[in-house]
Order: structure tokens, then C-alpha cells, then sequence
């Protein structure tokens, strides 16, 4: 067994210890996995979602604050991820479409916050599109799903094909607003995580097509923030511009310092603030109140030593 797999194991029994439930649902896709977290705030139900060749347990530290902040924490893992059973048939992004939905239809009660960050922000949005009803306001960080040249595309795959230890620590430093200590450690086990048949599959069936179109994510009615980390070297600017212009207006969209293509990593306490800072001001304002300014002063977050700020004011300090 690898480091990375012995440091998920460990890292599940803390969260199962914690009193984070793992649990199973049944998909016509396959078996899929997810933590489920009572939480004891007020906010409504936060849903997280991964990206490609990830899980669930990088999202353990926000996690953990959100659950006293919010009523509920679901944090779900993809087909051939994490501890998900790997579909039957090819792993495409209609089977991943199909399976997320299913999964988040069966365990919704109430319309929830959803975070997606790289691929999970592509799930997010579809899953919007799809349920509006059932979500109430869009966390994206880093989304993938933006309409691209075929070969901005392939460039973007190509970087998932790790043939060496080299590249699969050129990986993480595109990843991550600072490369995590442990890379070199990890790097046999990334490189063969996305040489699974999963991931392959994946990357290999994904197409132009499969991207939002602009009337698409213009018909998203719900409260979003967009956030897309200064240090992101995965994703092509062009991409988040193509957000920036088909997002419909009442999208907030922020470019913070400090952090890369995933926050949730880089800076998990910061992220988790202003994930619940942005909640709070959707339901205010859902009762009426004023919309609140990004530059308006934070609100307590209600756990001890911190406070809810957005995201550009954060300290830039990665957590690792």
C-alpha cells in the first residue's frame, strides 16, 4: 500500500471518529460514497464536490468548520473515486452527470449550498441546471466546464497523463498556490491514481461539447460566487473568462490571492469562512434584507478565533 492510501484510510477513521458518518447510496451508475455531517449552525444543508482524481477527504478541514455553521455537510465522491465503486461500463461525463444527480436527488431535503471546485464545479452547475429547485446558491471554485478550442482541451487533459515522478510533482505545482511538503512522498501514488481506467476513460471521452454554453449558465438564477484562485496554474485564463461573461449578472466573482486551483487545499480555514460568510448574505437577503458588500466589514463566524472574510482578504498563507 502507497503513503496516499494508508494517509486516507487514516484520515476517514478521523472523520468517522469525529462523528462524520460515511454512507453509501446506490446510483444506476454504480455504489457512491459520501461523508455526512449534522451540523449545529443555522445556515441550510453545504454540499462539496470534488474534481478529477481526488475524493472527498481534501474537503475533511472545511468540512469540519462548516458543520458549526451549518445544519448539514455532505461531502460526495465521484464514480472511481475516493471510496465510490468504479461503473460497470465506461467512466464518461454522462455517466458522472447521471450518477451526482442521482445521488444528490435521493439525499437533498432542503435546497442546498452547493461547492464544486474544478470538475465538482462543472457537477455543480449541471446539477443546477438540471434541479433548480434544489439549490439554493452555487459555491464554484476553479469550475472546469467552459467552452474551449480543441486544442486548449487536449493541452488541459494532456496534463493528467503523468508518465513520472516529475511530472507528477509539475502537477502540484500547478495545483497549488504553494507546493504541499509531502509532494515527493505522494508522487508514485498520483501518478498511478490517473493511470486508473477511471480517469483514462474520463479524459479520454470528454469533448468541446460537453461544455456549458453561454445560454446555459445565463439562465442560472440562483445566488453564485465564482472564485478563481491568483495562483491557478491548472485551469487557462480564458476559462474563467468565459465565466466572467456568461455568468448572469448577479454572479459575484472573486480572484483572491494565496490560493491556486484549490482553496479548499491551499487554505481551508479562509475558504470555509467565506463559503458561510456568502451563505449568510444569501438568506439575508432572501429575508429582505440589503445585499452585503464584498468590502463590508466580516461577520463572526461563530468559531472561536475566526471570522468570516472574503476570500481576497485572506492572509495568503497555504495550509498544507
Amino acid at each position: 500500500m502507497g503513503i496516499l492510501p494508508l494517509a486516507e484510510r487514516l484520515a476517514k477513521r478521523a472523520l468517522n471518529r469525529s462523528g462524520v458518518q460515511s454512507r453509501w447510496v446506490e446510483t444506476s451508475v454504480c455504489r457512491l460514497h459520501l461523508y455526512d455531517a449534522a451540523g449545529t449552525g443555522p445556515l441550510p444543508t453545504v454540499v462539496l464536490l470534488h474534481g478529477i482524481g481526488s475524493s472527498a477527504l481534501p474537503y475533511a478541514p472545511v468540512l469540519q468548520r462548516l458543520r458549526r455553521r451549518a445544519r448539514r455537510v455532505i461531502a460526495a465522491e465521484a464514480p472511481g473515486h475516493g471510496w465510490s465503486a468504479t461503473p460497470a461500463s465506461a467512466f464518461t461525463p454522462e455517466c458522472l452527470s447521471t450518477a451526482m444527480n442521482e445521488l444528490l436527488d435521493s439525499e437533498l431535503d432542503e435546497p442546498a449550498i452547493v461547492v464544486g471546485n474544478s470538475l465538482g464545479g462543472a457537477v455543480a452547475v449541471n446539477y443546477a441546471l438540471s434541479s433548480p429547485d434544489r439549490v439554493r446558491a452555487l459555491v464554484l471554485a476553479s469550475p472546469a466546464g467552459a467552452c474551449m478550442e480543441q486544442a486548449e482541451l487536449a493541452a488541459l487533459l494532456g496534463t493528467f497523463k503523468l508518465r513520472s515522478r516529475a511530472d507528477a510533482r509539475a502537477f502540484f505545482a500547478r495545483l497549488y498556490h504553494r507546493v504541499p511538503w509531502f509532494t515527493p512522498l505522494v508522487a508514485g501514488d498520483v501518478m498511478r491514481m490517473f493511470a486508473r481506467e477511471t480517469i483514462v476513460s474520463f479524459t479520454s471521452s470528454t469533448r468541446c461539447d460537453h461544455a456549458f454554453t453561454p445560454e446555459q449558465l445565463g439562465s442560472l438564477s440562483m445566488p453564485i460566487l465564482l472564485i478563481w484562485g491568483r495562483s491557478d496554474r491548472l485551469m487557462p485564463g480564458a476559462n474563467l473568462e468565459y465565466y466572467r461573461r456568461h455568468l448572469p449578472p448577479h454572479a459575484e466573482i472573486e480572484e483572491p490571492e494565496g490560493v491556486g486551483h484549490c482553496p479548499h487545499v491551499d487554505d481551508p480555514r479562509r475558504f470555509a469562512a467565506r463559503i458561510a460568510a456568502f451563505a449568510e448574505g444569501v438568506l439575508a437577503r432572501g429575508a429582505g434584507a440589503a445585499a452585503p458588500e464584498a468590502a463590508a466589514a466580516p461577520a463572526a463566524s461563530g468559531v472561536a478565533g475566526e471570522r468570516a472574510v472574503p476570500l481576497e482578504q485572506g492572509t495568503g498563507q497555504a495550509a498544507t
